[in-house]
This record gives C-alpha cells, sequence and structure tokens, in this order.
C-alpha cells in the first residue's frame, strides 16, 4: 500500500471528577485524587481504507492520592471504524485493588482489519517487491500484494500476585484468540470508487496457499487458548516515563491442542527494560530487549505475529509497538530477538487546567530480526518465484526516528513518533500517533 495516510489529529487532554483539594507537592505538580480522564478524538483517511473515525479514553481513579502517580483503577476503551470496514473495539481493566496482593488485568478486545500486512516468513529470506504495489511501475501487480484480511476476537485476564513487596510477582493467566483469515476483499475495497481501482488478482496469501506454503487447515484461522506462567521483577519508580528502576520478566505461554484448532505448541519470552536518569526530572535513557523462542510444537502460521509481555500481546515484529518505521509485520518467524533504545527530554513541565503536563520529546533505533526460521515448504512454489521465498540470509532489521509525547498527570500519555528504516527491504518510513510511551 502507498504511504498515502493522511493524519488529522485533534487532541483533547481535560480531567473530571477531580477533586478540588489537591496538595501542592512544589509549584510545578499536584498530587491528583479521585478520576482523571483523557480522550482522544483521531480523524484520519487513507484511499485503500477509507475514512477512520472514532476515539479512546482512558479513565483512572487515585483515590485519596497516596499512591499518586501510579493509580489504583485504570479503564481503557476504544472504538474506532473506517469506512471500508477496519476496526477496533476495546476493553482493558487494570488494578491491584480488588484481590489482594494481585494485580489484574482484564481485556475485551476485537479487532476487524481490511488490509493487514503479510510479507512472507523469516524477514530477509523473504524478498519485498515495491514496485509490485506502485501502480505507476511496469511491474505493479495490486496496492494489496502484500494484504490479507484478517478479524480476531481477544479475551484476557491476567493475574500478578505479589511475592516479594510489589517488585516481584508470579504472573498467571489465560488467553483466548479467534482467528478469521481471508484474502483481500476487493470488490468492499472498489466500492463507490470510479478510478484507482484495485484489480482482482492474487496476492502473496492467495499465492501461498496456492503453493501449499500456507496450510489448507490453516488458512481460515482458528481458534488459540493459551495458558501464561511466568516471573516478573518491576523497580520502576513510575510505570508511565520511568526515571530510573528496571523491569524484567520471563514467560512461559503453552497453547495446547486439545483446547485449540491445530498442534499444540509453547514459547518462553524474555524482556528486560532498564531506565536510567541523565537528569533528574528533565532526562532520561530506556532500553529494551527480548527473546522469544519457541521450544516446542508448531506454531499455526495465524499465530507467527505476535510478540508477548506480561502486559499485553503486540503484533510481530515491525511497526508501531515493535520496530517503528518498518513495516507492519514485515518481520515473523519462530524465534525472535528485538530491542530498542530511546533518550527522553522533557522540555517543558507545568500545571494547566488544574491538571499536571509536561511535553517531552525522544529519539530512538530499533532492531531486530527472526533467530530461528519458521519451516517453509517450498515444494510447489514455481521455480521463477523461489527467489522471492528463499531469497537471502537473515539479518538485522533497524530504523530510527524521534517523537513527542503530550503526558497529563504521569499516566495519560499521547505519543507521536516518527521512525525511518535502515534498509529499503523493510519499507520507508512511518508515522504513529496513539497512546504512552513504547516500554
Amino acid at each position: 500500500m502507498k504511504n498515502t495516510l493522511l493524519i488529522l489529529l485533534f487532541t483533547a487532554s481535560i480531567a473530571i471528577f477531580g477533586q478540588n483539594d489537591t496538595t501542592k507537592t512544589d509549584q510545578k505538580e499536584q498530587i491528583k485524587t479521585g478520576f482523571s480522564f483523557g480522550a482522544l478524538p483521531v480523524v484520519a483517511y487513507d484511499s485503500d481504507v477509507g475514512f477512520k473515525y472514532g476515539a479512546l479514553a482512558n479513565i483512572y481513579y487515585f483515590g485519596d492520592g497516596s499512591t499518586y502517580p501510579k493509580y489504583m483503577h485504570s479503564l481503557y476503551v476504544e472504538w474506532s471504524r473506517t469506512t471500508k470496514g477496519s476496526g477496533i473495539n476495546q476493553i482493558i481493566y487494570d488494578t491491584d485493588q480488588l484481590i489482594s496482593k494481585t494485580r489484574m488485568t482484564l481485556e475485551a478486545s476485537y479487532f476487524t482489519e481490511k488490509a493487514l500486512g503479510f510479507y512472507g516468513f523469516n524477514g530477509y529470506s523473504a524478498k519485498y517487491h515495491p514496485e509490485f504495489i506502485d501502480d505507476s511501475n511496469a511491474e505493479y501487480k495490486t496496492r494489496m500484494y502484500y494484504m490479507h484480511e484478517r478479524n480476531q476476537l481477544r479475551l484476557k485476564a491476567d493475574f500478578q500476585r505479589y511475592i516479594y513487596g510489589k517488585k516481584l510477582r508470579i504472573l498467571f493467566g489465560f488467553s483466548h484468540f479467534k482467528t478469521q483469515i481471508a484474502t483481500v476483499d476487493i470488490d468492499n475495497l472498489n466500492e463507490g470508487k470510479t478510478k484507482n481501482l484495485l484489480p482482482d488478482t492474487a496476492t502473496l496469501y492467495d499465492n501461498y496457499i496456492d503453493w501449499g506454503i500456507i496450510k489448507s487447515e490453516e488458512k481460515d484461522g482458528g481458534r488459540t487458548n493459551m495458558f501464561r506462567l511466568g516471573l516478573v521483577y518491576d523497580t520502576r519508580d513510575q510505570e508511565g516515563n520511568p526515571m530510573k528502576g528496571m523491569w524484567s520478566e520471563a514467560l512461559l505461554l503453552y497453547a495446547p491442542s486439545f483446547s485449540s484448532d491445530g498442534n499444540s505448541y509453547a514459547k518462553l519470552a524474555f524482556t528486560h527494560r532498564q531506565y536510567f536518569t541523565l537528569k533528574k526530572e528533565v532526562l532520561n535513557l530506556a532500553y529494551r530487549v527480548s527473546y522469544q523462542p519457541k521450544i516446542s510444537g508448531e506454531i499455526p502460521f495465524y499465530m507467527l505475529p505476535f510478540v508477548y509481555n506480561s502486559d499485553q500481546n503486540r503484533d510481530g515484529l515491525g511497526g508501531a509497538k515493535t520496530l517503528r518505521g518498518i513495516l507492519r509485520n514485515r518481520i515473523i518467524g519462530d524465534d525472535l530477538l528485538y530491542g530498542n533504545i530511546e533518550l527522553r527530554w522533557k522540555f517543558y513541565r507545568g500545571i494547566v487546567f488544574n491538571q499536571n503536563l509536561y511535553l517531552a520529546l525522544n529519539g530512538f533505533i530499533d532492531a531486530g530480526m527472526v533467530t530461528q526460521y519458521y519451516g517453509v515448504n517450498s515444494k510447489g512454489v514455481p521455480n521463477e518465484e523461489l527467489r522471492n521465498i528463499k531469497t537471502e540470509s537473515e539479518s538485522i532489521h533497524g530504523s530510527y526516528g524521534a517523537g513527542l509525547a503530550i503526558v497529563m498527570n504521569s499516566n495519560f500519555i499521547i505519543s507521536i513518533n516518527y521512525g525511518r528504516v535502515i534498509q529499503k527491504q523493510d519499507g520507508t518510513s512511518g508515522l504513529y500517533i496513539g497512546l504512552n510511551f513504547l516500554f
């Protein structure tokens, strides 16, 4: 798809139901009590997926303020749509107040994606041809060549039991995924258009099915029930933008065949994050490194484009939540390694409409790669196409960029990030507007 996304962003960060008797800790910050509400309306347009509209909001409850900036309860809600059928419906509730010595996170989400990126398996081993999606190029196929359709229901319940204060926690949880996969609905995307129509031709996903790379029993998706067990060590001084401390975790993820469609499989996910103060309350350095190997079984292709953390499941490597600037889900395989390093500078701090507000700039470098290939059966691939399936060895994918964060009451964070790729095989660049720092 062409990078023709036009983004018009109108942000509103407001607080309602806040207590009037907030107590000043210094001239620049107040202890927040009661409820705080942040909202972010977003408007966007893309010639292929249509006009996007909707809103997301985060409601925080701080009680008497004794835990500030840590909230007592958080409720995140997002609802968005496009005129061509893609959408996000998501509710996430997070608290450590309902069950003694236990942090509970509940999620119910339903995602509809009419055009989700699919670039093959094993990173650089699958060659990316930008000319195939450039309608001004002689080798043009379709702007949807590297896309497919995916609808996914995700239900999750995670419990982190405190076993050494709040620093060391044991995590146990369960996630249910119901994934539906299909080729791109060309008729739907062409509806209402009189020019720049998408040709009705095979996509890479269609070819992978025809060539036998994607198994017939997996091509339409399936159900996956996943159990999670792990340890989390967390010494961060705050969660929104830590100035010091570390956040490390080791997770075991197991999807048994008796409760899922397809074979059972197990993965490990090791993630370490660390934060350093370079200038008190002004400048900090943060980095993250994660290694996520498969240890048994066979992962269905539709469950490959995910990386796992104790807070939430992300897309695969590439895109807003992992490697900014790189094509979303560009890098998928059985074992993944990725890392990020980011410098954050709070250049403005004050109180606006009785809310604690600061602005921060960040510069970053992101990198990742497949460390163990997903098995690709190339017996049915035409000889002239083999060069696109196993073209070269995998190596590090990298990107770099900068961003701006608007932060209210230390927790509601509007982030704007722009990343550029290092290798053209990973795309060109990406602009991302959403909530929270990357980690």
